[in-house]
């Protein structure tokens, strides 16, 4: 293992490009199937939804099941596999990588930030309440006052310290797992992806998906990066925030084709 953690440390940057490249080329893809759903749908004088229920509910379970299993490694207290491999990824980006990645890297993580999050979720809130979606809003706010009790709930619970660094770029107070910036992040843009793909016309879809995508996964290997989080914890938070979302987004989709 200490081989592998040593060539993933040493090429992080390459690999943080491609994981974003491959998750761009996921979320094209996925915009494809629903814009072929969204035509069938039309063609059947149906309304068509943003995603199918049974996609939803599997999506969901195997998010589950990811969360479960990482909360279980990481929570035994025995040293496991995983934790190794978390310890040793840390150590090892901590003595690579170069400090000026790592300066602009701080930056670019301050866009899952709490109160970056919070604020810009207040305007959008304020601007869905403007243009009377009151259905709309509602979801949108519980999705995101979601975020904060999800995540430090978690951490009181499992009580897992951060691994530690000293390039002094950023500092994180309290528990480590799971990442509330990825979590927060998936929870956030995700519904701010749906909302786009409601409101706006469909030529938007694309570059809204593609936009999403990037920041989610931009956020999150940020933290593995600054050694701020485990990749667990990072792994952990999508998860997580991906099953609240999907949670939030089918609720929005059940009002709005009870309507049509």
């Amino acid at each position: 293992m200490s081989l592998t953690v040593d060539w993933i440390a040493a090429h992080a940057l390459v690999l943080w490009a491609t994981l974003l490249l491959l998750a761009l080329l996921v979320g094209d893809s996925a915009w494809r199937r629903s814009a072929q759903l969204r035509v069938a749908a039309l063609a059947g004088h149906r309304e068509a939804a943003v995603m199918r229920w049974r996609t939803g509910v599997v999506l969901i379970a195997v998010m589950a099941v990811l969360f479960g299993s990482i909360a279980f490694a990481v929570g035994v207290g025995a040293p496991g596999a995983l934790a190794g491999f978390d310890s040793s990824l840390a150590e090892q980006l901590r003595a690579q990588l170069p400090l000026p990645a790592l300066r602009i890297i701080a930056m670019l993580t301050v866009l899952g930030g709490t109160a970056w999050v919070a604020s810009a979720a207040t305007l959008v809130l304020l601007a869905l309440l403007l243009c009377r979606q009151w259905a709309l809003a509602c979801v949108w706010a519980t999705a995101q006052l979601g975020i904060m009790p999800l995540t430090y709930e978690i951490k009181a619970l499992v009580e897992r310290p951060r691994p530690w660094h000293d390039h002094g770029f950023i500092t994180e107070a309290g528990w480590s797992f799971p990442s509330g910036h990825a979590l927060g992040s998936m929870v956030f843009y995700g519904m701010l992806a749906y909302v786009m793909l409601r409101l706006l016309p469909m030529r938007w879809h694309r570059a809204v998906i593609a936009a999403t995508v990037l920041l989610v996964g931009m956020i999150g290997i940020s933290r593995i990066l600054l050694q701020v989080h485990y990749f667990s914890d990072v792994i952990a938070g999508y998860a997580c925030g991906l099953i609240w979302l999907l949670l939030c987004i089918g609720a929005a989709e059940g009002i709005r084709l009870r309507r049509a």
